[in-house]
């Protein structure tokens, strides 16, 4: 499978950044694409808890990543479980923003949700611009050993305590970590299942620096990156 389409080569882009493992994997994948220029890196954060969601990382990390990766950031803040319109309207005024720059390509690393990838590009055509999705379609399996066999290191930051009990989240994101996923888990959390914050590799110039600290219990109510309601998590504080 190729990674993009060849009619977006040329294109100027930025890229859905999460701090976690594919989206470090797509910006990799995108690096070896001639024609394609990632030129920023979008994180949406809380506005009172200056963490990104569901990940619940820190904004000082995910701007260490940035720093260490030489591609600036840009935070969008939004209220603490927003509703779809109130996400939207932000969304859709930073695509517009990006667009009046000359970015064209908003650059995703989701790898097999139908749906999403029909949502995201649906938005983004309401601006004028273009999905890429360069992880799209690979398996799950192997492309989560491929992460690894890369050389990105990562953390498990949150896993759905529904599905995984605490004893996964802190854990490094290795192949001992994938040989002992329950039944039924997406080996990439493609489902929500885990989240992963990613502090070494080769997309980095230097280590990122982090403490893991306790292991916290929450529940999170519905909201537009977690439709389900009375959803917990298990998350590690990490500094």
């Amino acid at each position: 499978m190729n990674i993009v389409d060849l009619s977006q080569k040329g294109s100027r882009a930025f890229l859905n950044w999460s701090g976690g493992k594919d989206a470090a994997f797509a910006l990799f994948q995108i690096r070896k694409t001639e024609g394609i220029s990632v030129e920023r890196l979008l994180t949406t954060v809380g506005e009172k808890t200056k963490r990104v969601a569901m990940h619940a990382v820190r904004e000082e990390l995910v701007k260490a990543q940035a720093v260490s990766i030489g591609i600036p950031l840009d935070i969008l803040y939004l209220p603490e479980n927003p509703d779809m319109e109130t996400y939207e309207q932000r969304m859709l005024l930073k695509m517009k923003g990006y667009r009046d720059q000359g970015l064209t390509t908003s650059v995703f690393g989701d790898i097999n949700l139908q749906d999403l990838r029909r949502y995201r590009e649906n938005q983004l055509e309401k601006v004028g611009m273009e999905a890429l999705f360069p992880l799209w379609d690979n398996q799950p399996g192997i492309q989560a050993k491929n992460f690894i066999e890369a050389g990105f290191k990562a953390i498990v930051v949150s896993v759905n305590a529904a599905l995984m009990d605490e004893s996964y989240v802190g854990a490094d994101f290795d192949r001992a970590f994938l040989d002992r996923l329950p039944l039924g888990v997406d080996p990439c959390g493609e489902n929500g299942e885990f989240h992963t914050f990613v502090y070494d590799g080769p997309l980095f110039n230097f280590p990122i620096a982090f403490t893991p600290g306790e292991k916290v219990f929450w529940e999170y109510p519905s909201g537009p990156s977690n439709p389900e309601s009375n959803y917990s998590l298990w998350q590690i504080e990490i500094r």
